[in-house]
């Protein structure tokens, strides 16, 4: 199926809303609900400010009772009231999780793990993403909702099923694993060229047939990485079809554009959203603080930049986040009202244009009634209302900053194929985390108040003053032509341990580490050397590192830093080889956090990328409008940092002066004239 790639361009986020305004949304199940309360919570939304709501996400088991028996008396009523009080509808179609019946009629649909034990319903998602027969029940009723909702007046935006993949990303079923099989056919053409591919003469893996190819279930030791890494590409490629499927029914009753929630976040790794974003007209996050991780509010940075990439720079929407605490965390940390607005600002700094929120009223029942929402269990006699009110208030303040972009003189190469790649089987450490490498450049440049734009592999990169490719460890060669383009043209590039080292099949690029990378870095790495769990280097510079070590000879580069203790002492640790008015500097080790930024200030002085020093628990981020640039400055911190420029604060009204102290836990975003070049003021 063919689908015009979304320009995202327009001035309209979502049909209906114009720029000019950030929209307040979210999540809303009334199915839960009796009709009273509908009218209650509506009559809330008004008084709250709610623009956008979604509905029908899961919606199928009261939509369709029985096989082929509908019922659209509750969702009728429900959307009628929303569009007598002025708010659209952020209308899903239902299929996010199946009714009972449908198992229990069809138990094919279920899905398989890698041990061959199948997922039963009770929890969600519980259907095998390549079941035609799932498919085609699921169609049915799209097809019923988009043929009787597709032109109403309340429709703002399609939300296609729910946080594809969260939990029924991999299906290792006899179904899938004829679906996976086709794929390799269309993929490979011949099975010569699979075992090529896949390298099977190794360990007598050789195929001689298309059938005897599986899933890559449990087996007895390491697996074929190759054939792990295409069976993740598949089953990317079988939900991103899955999605067009439903897409192509909406498009036959609709005009509405069409999206569905993405999951952008540390714990979820299942989809390449880079091959997504063509079929999505409007990119659409979910994202929660996760406080399993050592800096949650890092995360969250680097999560809202990577979604502005997808959406090639322009805007984007928060489709799901908590007002609070959430439900499925060891320890699940409540929000305070700062917080929650310091971390909304956030989103909106870094590009979003709206802020939705799971869920509206919080339940009563099930396995969510602990997760927050706009409307707690106390009502809104509470503090959890109240900080709801507040936020509500604070995003009205920020209308004028909606169409305008983010400033970025940096970028990062990242992609959820170099992280399932890097994080394979029988590699030199278990230790090495692709994801923590590019959080950890991310998070130094940030504390330096440098923004970065993410880019997909691949992708263009001239025009960057600096550019970051975190363990890029099977680059294709279009992958590594675009880095050398960018080099030839005056960018200054870091790459970082494990980088360059297969091709996109994870073959070895043979010749001597790093592979694709080594003429350009100007250097020949002699042997990789882990280091264990809790073992520390130090460098000549001062520096401590761990994690990581490796034995690099020189070629055409120069020595930054040295290793003075460890397995490569008395080796270089970090290299940069002049390349006209650009630089190739490679980083083979993991320098610690301070480290880390003192070395990266070096390389941005060096590549005239500007830092300005606000610490790692404050976010600077400038966006650019027509008219006026908007600087964020938001203090997550616990020590007062001073607002870079002069200006007026939208979230105040008030003029600030440059210099002036910027209290912990709060933020300010500074509007300046475009002629206005960062006015500066005496207190």
């Amino acid at each position: 199926m063919s689908i015009t790639p979304a320009t995202r361009t327009a001035p309209e986020l979502v049909r209906g809303y114009p720029a000019g305004h950030v929209l307040l949304g979210c999540d809303y199940n009334p199915e839960q609900w009796s009709p009273e309360v509908w009218r209650e919570d509506v009559a809330l939304m008004r008084e709250l400010g709610v623009d956008l709501v979604a509905i029908n996400i899961f919606g199928w088991a009261q939509l369709e009772t029985e096989p082929g028996t509908y019922d659209f008396t509750n969702l009728d009523a429900i959307i009628a009231l929303l569009h007598e009080a002025g708010i659209r509808l952020n209308l899903g179609t239902g299929t996010s999780s199946a009714p009972p019946w449908l198992s229990r009629i069809e138990p094919s649909i279920l899905p398989v793990d890698a041990d061959g034990v199948t997922a039963w319903p009770g929890g969600r998602q519980a259907w095998c993403p390549s079941s035609p027969v799932f498919r085609e029940h699921a169609l049915a009723l799209v097809e019923r909702v988009a043929e009787r909702y597709g032109e109403h007046p309340a429709l703002a935006l399609w939300h296609v099923s729910n946080e594809l993949g969260c939990h029924n990303a991999h299906c290792y079923c006899e179904t899938s694993a004829h679906a996976f099989r086709r794929w390799l056919e269309a993929h490979y053409g011949t099975i010569e060229a699979l075992n090529h591919a896949w390298g099977t003469a190794f360990w007598s893996q050789r195929y001689s047939q298309w059938g005897d190819v599986v899933p890559p279930r449990r087996t007895r030791s390491a697996g074929n990485p190759a054939h792990q890494l295409d069976f993740q590409r598949f089953s990317s490629d079988a939900l991103l079809d899955y999605y067009r499927a439903e897409r192509a029914v909406i498009e036959r009753h609709s005009s509405a554009p069409v999206t569905t929630n993405l999951m952008v976040t540390a714990h979820i790794q299942t989809q390449d959203y880079w091959s997504w974003t063509a079929d999505l007209d409007l990119i659409a996050n979910d994202h929660y603080l996760d406080h399993r991780l050592d800096d949650p509010i890092a995360e969250l940075a680097f999560s809202a930049d990577l979604t502005r990439g997808l959406a090639d720079g322009g805007p984007w929407m928060l489709m799901e986040t908590s007002t609070s605490a959430v439900s499925w965390q060891p320890v699940n940390h409540a929000k305070s009202p700062a917080e929650l607005q310091l971390t909304a600002l956030t989103h909106v700094a870094r590009g979003a244009d709206s802020i939705c929120f799971f869920q509206w009223r919080q339940s009563q029942r099930g396995a969510e009634k602990f997760h927050s929402a706009l409307l707690p269990h106390g009502g809104t006699d509470s503090d959890g209302w109240r900080s709801s009110v507040a936020l509500s208030g604070m995003l009205d303040r920020l209308d004028e900053v909606t169409g305008s972009r983010v400033e970025a003189s940096v970028a990062m190469v990242v992609g959820w194929q170099q992280w399932w790649a890097a994080e394979g089987e029988a590699h030199p450490t278990s230790l090495l985390s692709y994801l923590s490498e590019a959080h950890r450049y991310a998070n130094a440049l940030r504390a330096l108040g440098v923004t970065v734009d993410m880019v997909r592999p691949g992708g263009e990169l001239t025009g960057y003053e600096l550019v970051i490719l975190p363990t890029f460890y099977a680059p294709s060669d279009a992958d590594v032509a675009a880095v050398e383009a960018a080099v030839a043209a005056g960018t200054h590039v870091v790459i970082t341990p494990f980088s360059g080292i297969a091709d996109e099949t994870d073959a070895i690029r043979l010749g001597g580490y790093p592979g694709a990378f080594r003429e350009l870095l100007g250097i020949v790495i002699d042997e990789f050397q882990p280091l264990a769990a809790n073992e520390t280097v130090r460098l000549a510079s001062g520096a401590d590192a761990r994690i990581w070590a490796d034995s690099i000879r020189l070629g055409t580069a120069v020595a930054h830093d040295t290793f003075l203790s460890g397995p490569a002492a008395g080796r270089p640790a970090v290299t940069r080889r002049q390349i006209g008015d650009a630089s190739a500097w490679y980083v083979g080790t993991m320098l610690d956090g301070d480290a880390l930024a003192r070395l990266l200030s070096q390389v941005c002085e060096a590549a005239a990328v500007t830092t300005t020093a606000v610490g790692p628990d404050a976010d600077l981020v400038v966006r650019r409008g027509p008219q006026n640039r908007y600087t964020f400055l938001i203090n997550h911190g616990a020590d007062a940092i001073a607002a870079p420029v002069a200006g007026i604060d939208l979230l105040t009204g008030e003029h600030i002066t440059s210099g002036a102290p910027v209290a912990p836990g709060t933020a300010v975003v500074v509007r300046t004239p475009l002629t206005v070049e960062h006015e500066k003021e005496s207190a």
